[in-house]
């Protein structure tokens, strides 16, 4: 008698479970078994899962420049930074924006450009010239066709986020 007890309150406490339920179950998608339910059966069916779709993000990013990340970027707000390891105002800016990426919007991205450092490359070098850039701690700007839309000296996340168009 105390298992039919049991096995009535669980089925009870299911049923108003699933009735109070936002999903979109039904009464026809009840499991029915003759079997006593325990409390780890499942009592209502469920939906078959869906595959995932890739989460939109949330916050912009703040990434080291790559060609492979300029280009597949080029559909959001980018800015490029043009920094130095040995820059002693660019070491500061390139920690705010790490400790704020929470505040980037999520169609902002950060692109860290080595200028006239030990890790600047040929392409880095290429990108500066093509900018026009003459010195470290410099943001442009640019739109989907990399033309430059906006340009300014210095700053941290504040600033930044005060500039971007």
């Amino acid at each position: 008698m105390k298992n039919i007890s049991r096995m009535t309150v669980l089925f009870s406490l299911a049923l108003i479970v699933a009735a109070c339920s936002p999903s979109k179950t039904s009464s026809s998608e009840l499991i029915t078994t003759s079997e006593p339910v325990t409390s780890t059966q499942a009592i209502v069916a469920t939906e078959p899962a869906k595959a995932e779709e890739p989460a939109t993000p949330t916050v912009g990013m703040y990434v080291e420049y790559s060609r492979e990340m300029f280009e597949k970027t080029s559909s959001q707000r980018r800015v490029l930074f043009f920094y130095a390891n040995w820059c002693s105002t660019c070491r500061p800016a390139d920690s705010s924006f790490t400790r704020g990426i929470e505040r980037l919007p999520a169609d902002l991205v950060l692109l860290r450009v080595n200028y006239n450092d030990t890790a600047t490359d040929q392409e880095e070098k290429d990108l500066a010239a093509k900018y026009g850039i003459t010195y470290q701690h410099t943001f442009v700007q640019i739109d989907a066709q990399g033309n430059a839309i906006n340009r300014w000296n210095g700053g941290e996340i504040d600033q930044l986020l005060a500039k971007v168009q």
